[in-house]
């Protein structure tokens, strides 16, 4: 019999009994020399949590880990199976569900939708029949799995995800991973370990990963916010440079729309692709010669950082800023 799914309100109390123990994981608030002082320090820490929750809901799963399920970087979903093949989906026309917990988000989540195929050859409809299909269901926080995993392919959306955060979400379920784990990222902004909550560091590390030959967008919709799994309230991530919009959720940057366009071969008609792949309707041939044409014709050699990953690494990604840079 299948678990069912909890309602809005059951996240929402699960939430608030997490943001006590975020108190706990954030800072010791019992430090104060009375017990005045102490309750005054438990009450400025719970309303940091509070706000933490809220301005970083792409870190939330990952802190709350969902059953059955394992997260890195917040909001990525890991695959059971290691040796996933990597792929990006097997076509540009790509269904989805939403959940009935969720009907009432679903301007939220047409609007995220909308923010990719206006600008980009991926479009999104409603399944029918479809056997690989988006499913939009309710979670604490926001994250999803990162590139095709095939069948139902859940993507997570809590209470604090706004459409960027959902948005964001949808760009890891379509092949892309979090722009400033990128190899040259050093030139651009420095980690403060030092404010990093303990066990979480892995979630700054640098991976390779392709990046199209596209430069490095500290203001990408897919860049962490500065306070991303802080300990202190303190920034976790600083810019080199005077640069504002880091972590911003409000929309697309031209790279974001770039590296899509990039990813899914939008250059090239989908009838040419059909024809090239010899095989029209088979789904994994089709996925296939994407993967080919794209690094026939758009990729460089020495393009390999971290920004777009075609992989089946399903990731859970919490959503980071409700549209705000986060910095403290």
């Amino acid at each position: 019999m299948r678990e069912a799914e909890p309602s809005q309100c059951e996240i929402m109390l699960q939430l608030l009994l997490t943001a006590l123990l975020l108190v706990q994981l954030i800072q010791n608030a019992d430090s104060g020399p009375i017990q005045e002082a102490r309750k005054a320090l438990r009450m400025d820490w719970f309303l940091r949590a509070l706000r933490y929750m809220e301005t970083n809901p792409e870190t939330l799963d990952e802190l709350m880990a969902p059953k059955g399920y394992v997260l890195s970087e917040g909001d990525m979903v890991m695959p059971r199976d290691r040796n996933a093949v990597e792929a990006i989906w097997p076509t540009r026309e790509i269904p989805y569900v939403i959940s009935e917990d969720l009907e009432s988000r679903t301007d939220d989540i047409l609007s995220a939708m909308a923010m990719l195929s206006k600008h980009s050859c991926v479009s999104f409809h409603k399944r029918t029949s479809e056997t690989n299909y988006l499913l939009f269901k309710a979670s604490k926080g926001c994250a999803s799995y990162v590139g095709f995993i095939g069948g139902e392919q859940p993507v997570f959306v809590g209470p604090p995800c706004i459409v960027g955060n959902i948005a964001h979400e949808i760009l890891h379920a379509l092949g892309f991973h979090h722009e400033h784990t990128r190899t040259d990222r050093e030139q651009h902004i420095s980690v403060l370990t030092h404010n990093i909550m303990s066990g979480m560091g892995r979630n700054f590390e640098m991976r390779e990963g392709e990046t199209f030959g596209l430069p490095y967008d500290i203001t990408s919709i897919l860049h962490y916010g500065s306070g991303f799994f802080s300990a202190n309230g303190l920034p976790t991530i600083v810019p080199n440079s005077d640069v504002k919009g880091m972590g911003q959720r409000d929309g697309l940057t031209e790279m974001d729309i770039q590296r899509v366009k990039q990813l899914y071969s939008c250059d090239v008609p989908e009838r040419e692709l059909e024809t090239e792949s010899g095989s029209v309707g088979k789904e994994e041939d089709t996925s296939y010669i994407y993967r080919m044409l794209y690094r026939d014709r758009h990729s460089p050699k020495n393009h390999r950082t971290t920004t777009a990953a075609p992989s089946a690494s399903l990731q859970l990604t919490a959503a980071a800023t409700r549209g705000r840079s986060n910095i403290s």
